[in-house]
């Protein structure tokens, strides 16, 4: 299950919870610094030093007990109590190069500005270059603002305990916090805590897609219609069909421009192409309809942007619409009961929302309900750092997966193609919600799979992986993968 994003106060009732069914503090710490440990270890290597910085409270106790667990590893150990003084001896440790800095010094408790002397200190650690995983939270940061208190550590990592804090997602927080990990098995009773914002976990999709039975064909897996491709988009096209293979609908059929027609069905097997010309009339048979990847050409007939949308108000079958196309859609009601699906980046939704991508940055979860009122309650995957799934009401998700090198084009068509290409199968449509839901995972733990095993993969290669990647928990072992062997 999805678990809640929680505030400060929260998380203090959901402690009192905990400690009044009997669990100790010790515990949970000892449990915590086993997480640790676990993530310390798979940031680094055999014979490596780590640094643990340690504060007064709860959160240097957990770093401190990372240090039983840090096998085959250098260990120094700085306590940090009086900054001034602890300066120096900061200076000499971080001399010694330390693979990893474990940062220890501060949990969520801090709500006041830290001193000259913390800041001092704190910046130290910065300036030195060195990756860094935070505790709980980055030392210095208010895990409820996302503000830093005069300074905050930054961090590449930042593990924190039992759910992800309200200020660790706020766009202040992105530098500080890098990627954001829970560590969820650390004794905690079950949480009391309801949110409408929730943080999704790897295990949400253990057994998803469900097995197919072994008496079905191709026709129980839906046909799959996509508009895509224009004079000089054409790549995207070719991106987004081969991305809806990866999702294994039982037919997929690409409608592109016929200036670029042969270029594209020479590079496509199993997919059925077609050129469009003035308009598209779609047959009736399909399951689900994607509309939009390299449709950019100026020269885009007006007659094919109407039949897009009367295809969106109309259409019975869920529709997906991506890239130029967003531009086109009507606002208002569509069609009772229908599955729609926007995915805009910040950029697009800025548009559709006349405002600009900063504004969306800084107010994302009200970006998504705009967005999705406005269209009819679509599903609205607003992309980006932490991607976003949800309508005008309900619960959104925050998706964890994914990292920076998915910043590279063609990497959204890809996502849109593996999308419509799950929403096509009827059993996976009749679990919008899930299969959205799961579609920007994989696409995002593909993307971590191909980084830990070929730095400077290229679209391409996330294909070949989309549908293998496995999740990982903060929990499970070093030596667990994020998916299997891409050779």
């Amino acid at each position: 299950m999805a678990i809640p994003v929680v505030s400060i106060a929260e998380m203090r009732e959901w402690e009192r919870a905990t400690w009044a069914m009997g669990q100790t503090e010790a515990e949970v710490i000892r449990l915590v610094g086993m997480s640790v440990a676990r993530q310390a270890l798979r940031m680094t290597r055999a014979e490596d030093l780590i640094l643990i910085l340690a504060g007064k409270g709860n959160n240097g106790q957990d770093a401190l007990c990372a240090r039983d667990h840090l096998a085959n590893r250098g260990v120094d150990v700085l306590q940090a109590k009086e900054p001034s003084a602890e300066l120096s001896k900061l200076d000499a440790m971080l001399s010694l190069r330390p693979a990893l800095v474990v940062d220890g010094l501060f949990g969520i408790g801090i709500n006041r500005p830290l001193d000259a002397s913390w800041v001092r200190f704190i910046e130290r650690v910065n300036v030195a270059g060195v990756p860094v995983l935070a505790v709980d939270t980055p030392s210095g940061l208010n895990a409820d603002t996302g503000e830093p208190q005069g300074a905050a550590i930054r961090a590449s990592v930042t593990l924190t305990v039992g759910a992800p804090k309200t200020g660790l997602l706020q766009e202040p927080a992105w530098p500080f916090v890098g990627r954001l990990e829970v560590a969820t098995e650390v004794g905690l009773a079950r949480c009391p805590v309801k949110s409408e914002v929730n943080w999704t976990l790897p295990r949400d999709f253990e057994n998803f897609p469900p097995p197919r039975a072994a008496a079905t064909h191709k026709g129980s897996y839906g046909h799959l219609g996509i508009v895509a491709g224009s004079l000089g988009f054409h790549g995207a096209s070719v991106l987004a069909a081969r991305g809806a293979q990866r999702a294994q609908p039982g037919l997929v059929t690409l409608h592109t421009h016929e200036a670029v027609y042969p270029v594209v069905a020479s590079q496509l097997q199993a997919v059925m192409v077609s050129p469009w010309r003035q308009s598209l009339e779609l047959p009736g048979a399909y399951a689900a309809v994607l509309i939009g990847p390299g449709l950019a050409a100026a020269d885009v007939p007006e007659a094919l942007k109407e039949s897009a949308r009367q295809v969106w108000r109309e259409a019975a079958v869920p529709v997906i619409v991506d890239a130029s196309a967003l531009a086109w859609l009507p606002q208002g009601a569509v069609k009772e009961n229908s599955i729609r699906v926007i995915t805009p980046h910040p950029g697009e939704a800025a548009r559709l929302l006349g405002t600009n991508a900063q504004q969306v940055q800084a107010h994302r979860r009200e970006a998504l309900r705009d967005l999705s009122k406005r269209f009819g309650n679509t599903w609205v995957v607003l992309k980006g750092h932490q991607t976003l799934v949800g309508q005008s009401a309900g619960e959104i998700y925050i998706n964890p997966s994914g990292n920076p090198h998915l910043a590279q084009g063609g990497s959204g068509d890809t996502l849109s193609g593996f999308l419509a290409g799950l929403l096509a199968q009827p059993a996976l449509s009749a679990e919008a919600g899930k299969t959205i839901r799961y579609a920007v995972w994989q696409h995002g733990a593909a993307a971590d799979v191909l980084q830990e095993t070929r730095p400077n993969w290229v679209v391409e290669e996330l294909i070949e992986m989309l549908g293998r990647a496995r999740g990982r928990m903060a929990n499970d072992p070093p030596s667990q993968s994020y998916g299997e062997a891409s050779e």
